[in-house]
């Protein structure tokens, strides 16, 4: 599936249903990045909702914003060539290879304005991916929440303002990323992170979740899976309902996720700091508030062995992004955004 189909709107005014658009970028050299999102909450009564996120952070300080306006205020339209979103003092346009966003979001601890551009990067990392076995699972009644991941490995480049500190994000990476459902996951982790090298050069990727599925009052397991790219080579860990190959373990604000399948095995750890993170609350159609458990700096270890190859290691000391969504906060974040 190319790139303007993946983020093609799929919520219905009238209809349960939550839909995101989402950004993030990372500093390869220091604990810095940044986090962009557009949402769309519709319901089955008619009512409806957009809202424009950021979140930025930087070491120990972080700083969460969020706008909500009414749908018919906002903007997301689909074209031939890409998407255009604006919600609020966000704007966001995806095309095939490249996009912009820009905007100002500001709250009683803060104020951030954004001019960036991004563009995807050309080779194996920078394919559209799904963790989804097959296209089919994308118009599926079954997992209920849907991820793809139109760019998985884009460069950026423009500049961000929080308060009085302006940065330079020429030579940052990061991801666009696409997901949709009727409702958030009842509890999931999810995380992403791209490995360089000592030029700040990527050479591999992963991507991965852990999530519950909601049927009337019955949770399912964990169901989890990953992706890893590293040069020419994909590792698929996608057969998501062989539970007997799977080992999550949620334990915040630490997420371990061993695999198992026909490319071998592979561990993925994220680590995130409390005081590092940020509490958001997303709202639900039918059910109550979700909270997220937002990192965009977390250190990341994956060990992977390749059936058929070599073993090999992987580590990142900042540039994990890791969510933690749960149906209660933690003391541990604050405050809630």
């Amino acid at each position: 599936m190319e790139v303007v189909a993946q983020n093609a709107p799929r919520f219905r005014v009238g209809s349960d249903s939550v839909e995101s658009w989402f950004l993030r970028a990372n500093d390869p050299l220091t604990s810095r990045a940044v986090w962009l999102k557009a949402t769309v909450l519709t319901r089955s009564d008619g009512s409806s909702l957009a809202q424009a996120w950021i979140s930025v952070f930087d070491g120990d300080r972080t700083l969460g914003l969020c706008q909500d306006v009414p749908l018919v205020e906002a903007t997301f339209d689909q074209g031939s060539a890409g998407q255009r979103l604006a919600v609020g003092g966000l704007r966001m346009d995806v095309g095939s290879d490249s996009g912009t966003t820009s905007g100002e979001l500001q709250g009683p601890r803060g104020t951030v304005s954004w001019d960036l551009s991004f563009a995807r990067e050309a080779g194996p990392l920078g394919e559209p991916m799904s963790l989804f076995p097959s296209e089919r699972f994308v118009d599926a009644g079954f997992p209920r929440n849907k991820l793809l991941t139109p760019f998985p490995l884009a460069g950026f480049a423009g500049s961000l303002r929080w308060d009085d500190d302006t940065w330079d994000l020429s030579g940052w990476h990061g991801m666009q990323g696409h997901n949709w459902g009727d409702a958030h996951s009842p509890e999931y982790a999810w995380g992403q992170c791209v490995f360089t090298d000592a030029e700040s050069t990527p050479v591999a990727l992963v991507e991965a979740a852990s999530g519950r599925v909601q049927v009337g009052r019955w949770r399912s397991p964990l169901i989890s899976m990953m992706v890893v790219r590293r040069g020419h080579e994909e590792l698929r860990f996608d057969r998501i309902i062989d539970l007997w190959r799977q080992s999550p373990r949620l334990d915040f604000p630490q997420w371990q996720l061993g695999m198992r399948g026909r490319h071998g095995s592979a561990t993925l750890t994220l680590t995130g700091s409390p005081d590092r993170m940020v509490c958001l609350a997303y709202q639900n159609p039918q059910r109550p508030t979700s909270y997220c458990l937002n990192s965009k700096t977390a250190p990341v270890s994956l060990v992977v062995s390749a059936r058929g190859g070599e073993a090999f290691e992987l580590s990142s000391p900042h540039g994990g992004a890791l969510e933690f969504l749960r149906p209660e906060p933690t003391p541990d974040v604050q405050p809630i955004v």
